[in-house]
Order: structure tokens, then C-alpha cells, then sequence
């Protein structure tokens, strides 16, 4: 389906439906209430109702999903409708409504409405909405805004300030900004509950000693060519995915955002525009032969625009292909206590498997770019090459002003060189 098109559908909408990974375009519920979800270019979505009201035919925005389900859409819907055709303007009556008594959640969208033009890129906006949907507003979007104190912000942090800690503090500077629109536009007074010095502060521990460690857990060097054999044979479009991300060292977003038109096979290039990356420059990428192999190999699905597409012709999530991971890790931590069985050995307690060598964990995609780093570092590959295959900032502003290339030819060379080791052949 093509950017912006309706689909009808000949049955209502399902709650997993709406779930799902769904291309951009609008999507009819049925059942002659006018009510449709409209998904955005980046993902986000909206309920909403056409009417006819006096005469005049209008649009009604009902929330958005998940904290606005299908099923309370329809009954906003019908509510609307039965207003309308009394003679009713449920338009006027849900802005009197809004202006009365403003909840944190419609703060929220109201501040989004504002405000999400200024992010750099579309993986901050949905990380700003999915913060605030999944931890604010289950506990407090339902609150009048003025009525927010520092004992409901707390509800809501502490649950997850040691264990989510960086996650915990982006949430508060969020709940922060939100409650300072909401004052600013006259819908609250006093203090800002979620602000930190002198306030917060004195309630929850310092980030910096309560987070653990940032750094994502990454391969061994030596694992390399075991798991990549392992990940060759996994099914579905995740699996791909990783693979190219693990060729590419690419982060997940780049590599899930990718779309046909920044790809050039003749030339084995992949040209990232700069509103999808996270320094916000355009970012060239040389594919090694295996990468331009994988990537002809590759289904199309007509009206998706995505290189790796999900079952209805949007993004993969980024859970979806971290869950490739973990079932690699899963099996392989299997296999190897069945191993320890079958020769009469105790099943070791100790973490195994795919684990960072340090923390122990369970190696995560986004280790995969320490990996390529460490590889790197060991075998003399110039710094300047691996910082830029990574889309690091390399030099000062006045060195990166001065260089006219970004060694395209030789970073090439470098990833034919990642590749023959993900093969095993240059250990």
C-alpha cells in the first residue's frame, strides 16, 4: 500500500491489528461510526472520527493507541455519534472539556504536539511518547495536571529508578518538561514536582551510583564464527537483519529504517540520510560482497518501502531482532548443558554461551559494534576507520573541516576483512 493511502478493510479493526507493524496510511474500523487509525510516516498513530456535525463535516481526534484502545475508541465513537445526532457538538463539548480539567496524558500529546518537530530524528520522538505511555500514564494520565505532586512522580519513578536507572532519569527530565508546558500554559502552578536539585534530589539516590554499567553486553572475538554460522540458519526477516547490522556494524534503527531507495547494489553502497542517523549527518556505508549478496537474496513486499520488513510492510521493531539474539543465546546454552549430560558432567551454574567475557551477560546487538571495535584495536586497523564505520565523531571540528573524504575505498577493505572473519577465515 503506498505512502498515505486508505485501506479499507472488509471487517472491523482487531485489537491485534492495531498492534501490529502497520506500513503508513489510514485504516477503516467499520460499522458506519466514521472512526479509522491514521499511522504516521514515523510510526505514530491516532484515533480518529469523522462526523457530521450542523451540517458540517469534521474531525475528531480520539487518543492514541496503546493508551486509547480500540475498544474505547468505538465507545467514543458511538458517545460522539449519539451527541451528533441529537443535535450535539461533541466537538465543542470535548475542547470545554479539555480546557476544565487537563490529565497528564492529554498534557502529554498536547506537548508532543508542540514539541516533537524539534526532535533531530524519529527514533527520539517515539522514544519520548514510549517513555511517558509506558510508565507515566498507566499511573498518572488520568490525573489532573494541576494536581500533580512529587509523591505521584515518585510513584512513578521509583519503581524502576535502580534497575532502569538511565531510562528512570530520561523519564523524570520528560515528566519535567511536560508539567513545565502545562504551568507556562496556565493549566497548573508552583513548583515543578519532577524537577531534580533541591526536590528529587533529596528523595531518590544519585543516577551515577545506583546505574549499572552502560556499556551493552558484546561477543567474544573468538564466538564470532560459531555464532554467525548459528545465525545463517535462523528464519524470518529478523534474522537477515542482523546479519547485514552485524556486516555493516550499523546500529539497529539504521539498519531497520532502511529503505530500497538509499541503497545502490552496482555501486555496494548504502547511503543513510542524516535525519535517520544519531549525529545527524548522512552517513556512506560500503558493502562488503556478502552484505550486497544477502541484500539481492532478499523478498521485496510490494507497497513497503523497507530493505527488512515486518509481516505487514512496516519497520521491525527493535524487539524483534534483539529476541534473534536472545533464542541464539537460549539454544545454545541449551545445547551445551545437553553436552555436559550426555558425557556424564554436572551442568555448569556458571553463565555460558553468547556472554560478554566481563559482565557476563548475554551478548545484545548493539554489543556487536564493541566487538567489531575490539577486533579493530587488535589487529592494527587504523582508529580513524573504525570510528568512522561506526558514525563516531572522529578529529576536532576544525580537523573534520579540512578533510575532504571519508575514506569510502578503505573502510570497504576493512569490512571485506570484518566479513572473511564472521567466516571464520581470519582469526
Amino acid at each position: 500500500m503506498a505512502q498515505g493511502q486508505t485501506q479499507r478493510t472488509a471487517k472491523a479493526l482487531t485489537a491485534a491489528l492495531v498492534r501490529s507493524a502497520l506500513v503508513p496510511g489510514k485504516y477503516h474500523d467499520g460499522g458506519g461510526l466514521g472512526l479509522y487509525l491514521r499511522v504516521e510516516r514515523n510510526g505514530a498513530r491516532f484515533w480518529v472520527q469523522r462526523l457530521t456535525i450542523h451540517g458540517k463535516r469534521c474531525e475528531l481526534g480520539l487518543g492514541s493507541p496503546p493508551r486509547t484502545s480500540l475498544a474505547s475508541a468505538r465507545d467514543c465513537a458511538t458517545e460522539n455519534k449519539q451527541m451528533a445526532r441529537l443535535g450535539g457538538d461533541p466537538l465543542a463539548a470535548k475542547q470545554v472539556t479539555q480546557e476544565a480539567v487537563l490529565t497528564f496524558a492529554d498534557a502529554v500529546e498536547r506537548y508532543l504536539d508542540t514539541k516533537l518537530a524539534e526532535f533531530r530524528n524519529d527514533k527520539h520522538r517515539k522514544q519520548w511518547r514510549a517513555t511517558l505511555d509506558t510508565y507515566a500514564v498507566p499511573k498518572i494520565g488520568t490525573k489532573p495536571v494541576g494536581a500533580i505532586a512529587m509523591r505521584d512522580v515518585l510513584r512513578v519513578l521509583e519503581p524502576i529508578w535502580t534497575n532502569k536507572t538511565e531510562t528512570a532519569s530520561r523519564l523524570r527530565g520528560r515528566i519535567e518538561a511536560v508539567l513545565s508546558w502545562a504551568t507556562v500554559a496556565g493549566h497548573r502552578e508552583g513548583d515543578n514536582p519532577a524537577r531534580w536539585k533541591g526536590n528529587l534530589s533529596e528523595m531518590l539516590s544519585k543516577p551515577s551510583k545506583v546505574a549499572k554499567s552502560g556499556n551493552h553486553p558484546a561477543l567474544a572475538i573468538s564466538d564470532l564464527p560459531r555464532w554467525w554460522r548459528d545465525l545463517k540458519v535462523r528464519d524470518g526477516m529478523a534474522a537477515p537483519a542482523l546479519q547485514f547490522l552485524t556486516m555493516t556494524v550499523a546500529r539497529s534503527g539504521e539498519v531497520r529504517g532502511m529503505i530500497w531507495a538509499e541503497v545502490d547494489l552496482d555501486a555496494a553502497l548504502w547511503v543513510v540520510p542524516a535525519e535517520r542517523m544519531k549525529m545527524g549527518r548522512e552517513h556512506r556505508v560500503p558493502l562488503n560482497a556478502a552484505a550486497v549478496a544477502l541484500l539481492r537474496a532478499l523478498p521485496r513486499m510490494e507497497g513497503s518501502p523497507y530493505v527488512f520488513f515486518a509481516a505487514r510492510g512496516g519497520m521491525l521493531s527493535d524487539m524483534t531482532v534483539s529476541a534473534v539474539m536472545r533464542r541464539m543465546q537460549e539454544a545454545e546454552v541449551k545445547r551445551l548443558d545437553m553436552a555436559d549430560t550426555a558425557a556424564g558432567r554436572e551442568v555448569s551454574a556458571e553463565p555460558r554461551g553468547y556472554i560478554d567475557a566481563r559482565s557476563k551477560r548475554p551478548a545484545v546487538p548493539h554489543g556487536l559494534r564493541s566487538t567489531f571495535r575490539a577486533w579493530a584495536a587488535e589487529h592494527g586497523v587504523d582508529r580513524d576507520l573504525a570510528e568512522m564505520a561506526l558514525a563516531h565523531t572522529v578529529g576536532s571540528e576544525v580537523e573534520r573541516a579540512y578533510r575532504r573524504t571519508d575514506l569510502i575505498e578503505r573502510r570497504r577493505a576493512m569490512l571485506e576483512s570484518w566479513g572473511q572473519l564472521l567466516q571464520g577465515k581470519w582469526l
